[in-house]
């Protein structure tokens, strides 16, 4: 009868442990146990229907092993990548031909943001000293904000001289998706030519792409990274929030990096959304804020039992609330040049006007043009009484004035180098009264060749200039 009690109460032990297992099943994988089928009893009912000693040993140290050292994709943890990862793909090859494309490229376009566009950078001086001056084998981290698709190059080039341009080891590396830069062999072979790293979205902050860019602070070189993810599709109006890759890279370097922000404005002009090609004649604000520092954040992780994701996040929130910081001081940096450089405009066409007046007064009888200063007395004035038609064509020209001065105006600031203000605005009006004139004489014009008419105009003007020398 003991016998047989005993017997009865390890099969109804077994028999619990089966619809636990069964709940458990069904809870987490959604899954019906098939209840019919059963199966044989491997172990007999010994030490109260556990398994043995030393297979629950061996299920001990198989779910350590797992625990410790197969992650889950859920679960953070510092993957250290040597700074040789992904060295092989490297050849010498593509060294030589990043030394030639990354300065090449670099130096087209910062003659494209600074002779075609307008560039106002405000704390030039921290970038520079942090890539030039920075200890040895300390790695350089820039964040910024996101707004078009051609921040970098052109931005990135606009930031620094020629001189640093040409030396493409030290330039940055930045990352960008593979579905867009990696498309094909041709695209490919590109971009990786220009230091360009391929990242898969939506796999995550441990894919190969993210090794790769530790690798490369880990060796003390430049990253360079938008910490968005992605482009603004609003036009820059607004900053989202940053992921927290930029996080792991600075955590799990074996070296914390230097870490430099800066916020532009204007981007969006030169490449708006839709575009294929830049524009030109647009104004871009820049503004470089002070390195950010995480010593607090690493200190709690030694004292406190925070988990790796919590310091991920921690990292990127303070990139974030350091760049909208930034953002807001770009915006208003960018809104008083814009009413300064309008101010000025109006000044010059004011001046532009009296000069034109002055022309007409006293240009038809032969005189030489003087050029107004600010209390120069104009020998006649425009009576409110003239021909509509005059006052339509002068309306006009200061339209002109408004239009050339505000989309040339890096050519103008080049010429003030080696022109005086007031003879550059003689030079404005002796073209534009030329022009003018030459509106009362276009009949006649239309009715001689070509030759004819370059005869006539270079003995009207050039011969006899240079005969009053």
């Amino acid at each position: 009868m003991a016998v047989q009690r005993i017997e009865l109460g390890g099969g109804d032990l077994w028999k619990s442990k089966a619809k636990a297992l069964q709940l458990r099943l069904r809870d987490r994988f959604r899954v019906v146990v098939d209840r019919h089928r059963r199966r044989p009893q491997i172990f007999s009912a010994v030490s109260d229907g556990y398994f043995p000693s030393t297979v629950q040993r061996w299920l001990n140290h198989f779910r350590d092993f797992r625990r410790d050292s197969l992650h889950s994709p859920s679960a953070f943890y510092r993957k250290r990548v040597s700074k040789d990862f992904n060295a092989d793909d490297e050849s010498v090859i593509i060294r030589m031909v990043q030394s030639v494309a990354v300065p090449l490229i670099g130096n087209m376009c910062h003659v494209f943001m600074h002779g075609l566009n307008r560039v106002q950078v405000y704390g030039v001086e921290k970038l520079h000293d942090a890539l030039l001056h920075r200890p040895k084998n300390k790695p350089l981290l820039t964040v910024s904000n996101h707004v078009a698709s051609v921040d970098d190059p052109f931005l990135i080039a606009s930031l620094l001289p020629p001189s640093v341009l040409m030396d493409a080891q030290n330039l940055r590396w930045t990352l960008c998706a593979s579905d867009r830069c990696f498309k094909n062999p041709v695209s490919s072979a590109f971009f990786q030519s220009v230091k360009v790293l391929p990242v898969a979205r939506g796999e995550g902050i441990y894919q190969k792409g993210m090794d790769m860019a530790i690798a490369k602070l880990n060796s003390g070189s430049w990253v360079h990274i938008f910490p968005e993810g992605s482009r603004s599709r609003d036009g820059g109006k607004t900053m989202g929030s940053p992921k927290r890759g930029v996080g792991r890279l600075i955590l799990d370097a074996d070296t914390v990096p230097l870490v430099i922000p800066f916020v532009h404005t204007g981007m969006q002009e030169i490449m708006p959304l839709g575009a294929t090609l830049p524009r030109i004649g647009k104004r871009v604000t820049v503004l470089l804020g002070d390195p950010i520092q995480f010593d607090d954040i690493l200190d709690a992780e030694g004292v406190e039992n925070i988990s790796r994701g919590k310091m991920y996040d921690a990292v990127a929130s303070r990139i974030g609330q350091r760049l909208q910081q930034l953002k807001i001081q770009v915006e208003k940096l960018a809104l008083e040049q814009s009413v300064e450089f309008q101010q000025a405009a109006d000044g010059i066409t004011e001046r532009a006007a009296d000069m034109l007046q002055q022309v007409e007064c006293g240009g038809s009888s032969g005189a030489g043009i003087h050029v107004p200063t600010k209390d120069t007395v104009l020998p006649c004035e425009i009576r409110p009484s003239q021909d509509a038609t005059y006052q339509q064509e002068l309306r006009s020209s200061d339209r002109y004035f408004r239009i050339g001065f505000s989309y040339d105006s890096i050519i103008i600031s080049r010429m003030r180098g080696y022109m005086d203000s007031t003879e550059l605005l003689g030079f404005a009006a002796r073209g534009m009264f030329m022009n003018y004139r030459a509106k009362d004489h276009t009949a006649g014009i239309r009715d001689v060749g070509p030759v004819r008419a370059w005869k006539q105009f270079l003995e009207a003007n050039l011969l006899g200039q240079w005969n009053a020398c």
